[in-house]
């Protein structure tokens, strides 16, 4: 396991950054959005690299793959978003082989999200997993890896209350909202952006505070009418927003954008306006703040609000990482299996070749030999020997026991993930 590398001296590696040492503005800087992601698996391919996954959400932008030395991803990173070297270095980790394997299991399993239990990440891993397969990056062994995740995470969910009650910053967003406004149900609401926090929001909204007052603007009309129709929902047009802004007693913002879509020149209004915004990069312009009738909450500071339901999720812990270590054993000796595979299938080639030279002695020899019958027994026996070794080294220090087996049976090196 140590020596999780492939062919070309690789190994398997999680760089990336996450809201624990990344604040906002940070974590904007390298965010990817659907075309800088493209590019960076372009990019990838271009560089030989064998297998990648990246994903970029609100908490976290990070990339798992092989290479040579880390640099390697840091640099496809850094080459696709804003963010500097110097930056990433400054707040990122880097982990290898089986830190790396550990570090894709806890942030699958809602154990390392920004609000614990938060399952979003599971679905953006299959997504990134789903995208890197169609580029041709990924490899059985991040294939196997992800799938084993997935099966984590899908049993902390079943076996848990790890995301029971509150789910998210969504979640989150609509206990603010609900302790800033005595009667919300009368409060005109609109929703800029139909990014997935802000969908999720709109439905908390819906279902928690019957209000019937909420309009929806995003710059494509179609994806705005998809969501509204869900909801029952108002939509208006992109160039009536600043009309509907200052209509608004509360304006959350989730358009996904690279840049600020919102500042202190959309607001003409007097009147008491809550903006949330809940993008990363950072969609509305902190100038906002500058108006006395503004306040302004960001998905970082929602994600600070401690309630009783993350207080008792914390008890589901323990069990939910003794269900990823379950899961962990099962990959690891796969990955072991994985390992001795080339060198037993080799040995099994030389045993053939020990069978088919001293098959061909006796057929020279003897006139009336029964080749078919030679052949039967003989191959059953070269089963039984490679099965022996199979066994055993399952249960031995393996490396130590490949070694031998090279040496005793004069065997080409041969290589392994």
């Amino acid at each position: 396991m140590e020596h999780l590398h492939t062919s070309r001296g690789t190994y398997f590696y999680a760089i990336g950054l996450s809201y624990k040492k990344a604040d906002a503005d940070v974590r904007g800087h390298f965010s990817l959005d659907e075309p800088s992601k493209i590019a960076l698996l372009n990019q990838a391919k271009t560089n030989g690299i064998e297998s990648l996954i990246v994903t970029s959400t609100c908490n976290r932008t990070e990339i798992y793959g092989f290479a040579e030395h880390p640099f390697q991803l840091i640099k496809l990173l850094c080459d696709n978003t804003k963010g500097t070297v110097e930056e990433f270095q400054e707040v990122a980790y880097v982990y290898k082989n089986k830190e790396a394997i550990s570090h894709m299991f806890r942030v699958g399993s809602g154990l390392d999200s920004q609000i614990l239990g938060d399952f979003e990440i599971i679905s953006q891993l299959k997504t990134s997993a789903r995208v890197s397969k169609k580029f041709g990056l990924l490899n059985a062994f991040t294939e196997r890896l992800i799938n084993a995740v997935i099966q984590a995470s899908k049993r902390i969910k079943t076996e848990t209350d790890l995301s029971s009650g509150a789910t998210s910053v969504s979640f989150a967003s609509v206990q603010y909202i609900m302790k800033s406004f005595e009667t919300v149900s009368d409060k005109n609401i609109l929703l800029f952006g139909t990014g997935k926090i802000g969908r999720n929001t709109c439905e908390n909204l819906v279902k928690h505070t019957k209000n019937e007052h909420i309009t929806l603007i995003n710059r494509t009309k179609t994806k705005a009418q998809e969501v509204a129709g869900k909801f029952n929902l108002l939509v208006k047009d992109y160039a009536n927003l600043q009309e509907e802004i200052n209509a608004s007693d509360i304006l959350i913002v989730a358009t996904g954008a690279q840049n600020p879509t919102v500042d202190k020149h959309c607001i003409q209004s007097k009147k008491p306006l809550l903006i949330l915004d809940l993008s990363i990069p950072r969609n509305v312009n902190q100038d906002v703040t500058e108006l006395a009738n503004v306040s302004l909450i960001h998905l970082d500071d929602l994600s600070q609000m401690t309630d009783d339901t993350l207080e008792r999720r914390k008890a589901f812990i323990p069990r939910a990482e003794s269900i990823l270590e379950e899961v962990k054993v099962d990959f690891n000796n796969w990955l072991d299996t994985r390992k001795f595979a080339p060198t037993i299938n080799a040995l099994k080639h030389k045993l053939l070749d020990f069978k088919n030279a001293e098959l061909e002695t006796q057929r020279k020899k003897n006139a009336d030999f029964n080749e078919a019958q030679a052949e039967l027994i003989s191959n059953n026996i070269i089963q039984k020997i490679t099965n022996h070794f199979a066994h055993h080294l399952k249960n031995d220090d393996l490396d130590e026991s490949l070694e031998l087996i090279k040496k005793v049976f004069q065997l080409e090196q041969t290589t392994h993930v």
